[in-house]
């Protein structure tokens, strides 16, 4: 019996030890692959990370995959049941770091672009794949460094797919078509230290900030819309005091996370939150970090080729979710229209004993397939 060629290629890229930010041989791998198929190849790399942008064809449309080939860190070896750089196939899973974040998908569309081009050799438009090793770690080296570059010379996109693993229970039930922006703060609110016996003499921060603390924890900041739920508002971390019970403290800080919905800004988020510290009359400053703007694909194309797609491999309905934490997209978002994000089952990323269905790994290369066949038709 032949074996499946998305299970050969998924074994070959996790057996590469590629932990953040080390891409451990993948992408040249991934180039041996795709170059007797006429693809051009570009490495922009940066500050020890690999970046890899390959390209078949000139025209538009363009569609593109998009991924990452670094992990996370194994944790305690002698925690996993076989090494986490040997992979291995157990009761119909294969396991290995990266099996569900994100070699198998990277596998999977790589398959799906060897029987694509096979079928179609002069496709329309153009077929590409952007990886990085830096999605796992700080990523400011890795997909934004492609972006960055193809933004400077006037190069967008048309489509892309991302291969995060997005199922819940089973291939399809959900992909993502969206993620939620992430602004953090970092506030200190400025109080008087004095001795705790004679509270008169100075300001206590904490007893000044708490009102507000549970004012912006009861706001309701949106009601979001179809596809995004609720922003919120979570407090991380809280500081304040020197560690001895005799003293009121001199400041509180307090450091904290929006994720929120398209339907807020940044900037609306920063004035509502500020207006309620100044309500209560505290002193304060605040160092604020983006670190990801909402992003959306609604109905159109890309989103419905997916949900036929899915339908037809996998007999189910998907769920189109914003949900999660942030990923790549939100960099490619700034210039590719559509985007949607549909991998494997995500219950087992990041842990010991990472793994993936290996019965969904054909589908997942056909679904990729078909979403090719429908928007390069030839």
């Amino acid at each position: 019996m032949t074996p499946d060629p998305t299970l050969a290629l998924a074994t070959a890229l996790i057996a590469r030890n590629s932990v953040t930010p080390a891409d451990g041989g993948c992408m040249d791998l991934i180039a041996e692959r795709l170059e007797p198929l006429g693809f051009a190849f570009e490495f922009i790399n940066r500050n020890g990370v690999t970046n890899l942008w390959a390209r078949r064809g000139t025209a538009k449309p363009i569609f593109c995959f998009a991924g990452h080939t670094d992990v996370v860190p194994t944790g305690p070896l002698d925690a996993w049941t076989s090494p986490p750089f040997a992979p291995e196939i157990r009761a119909g899973r294969l396991y290995g770091r990266g099996a569900a974040d994100m070699k198998s998908s990277i596998a999977a569309a790589v398959t799906a672009i060897e029987a694509f081009v096979a079928k179609h050799p002069d496709h329309p438009g153009s077929l590409a794949l952007l990886l990085t090793s830096d999605e796992e770690g700080d990523a400011v080296d890795g997909t934004v460094a492609v972006v960055e570059a193809l933004k400077a010379r006037g190069e967008t996109l048309d489509y892309c797919v991302i291969g995060e693993p997005t199922a819940v229970d089973a291939l399809g039930d959900m992909v993502k078509n969206g993620r939620r922006g992430s602004l953090s703060g970092s506030l200190k609110v400025k109080g008087v230290q004095c001795h705790i016996a004679y509270p008169h003499l100075g300001r206590n921060p904490i007893h000044l900030a708490a009102p507000a603390l549970a004012e912006l924890a009861a706001t309701e900041w949106d009601r979001g819309n179809e596809f995004f739920p609720p922003t919120t508002w979570q407090i991380s971390n809280i500081h304040g005091g020197t560690g001895a019970t005799n003293v009121v403290p001199g400041s509180l800080e307090v450091k904290f996370n929006f994720r929120f919905a398209s339907v807020s800004t940044p900037e609306s988020l920063q004035e509502r939150l500020t207006a309620i510290l100044d309500k209560h009359g505290l002193e304060y400053e605040i160092a604020w970090t983006l670190g990801a703007r909402p992003f959306l694909t609604g109905r159109g194309p890309l989103a419905d080729a997916t949900v036929a797609a899915i339908r037809a491999e996998c007999g189910r309905e998907t769920e189109l979710s914003t949900t999660g934490g942030t990923s790549d997209g939100r960099f490619i978002a700034q210039i590719c229209p559509q985007l949607i994000e549909i991998g494997p089952v995500n219950a087992t990323s990041h842990k010991i004993d990472e793994c993936v269905d290996i019965a969904a790994l054909p589908k997942l290369s056909a679904i990729y397939g078909r979403l090719m066949e429908t928007l390069l038709r030839p």
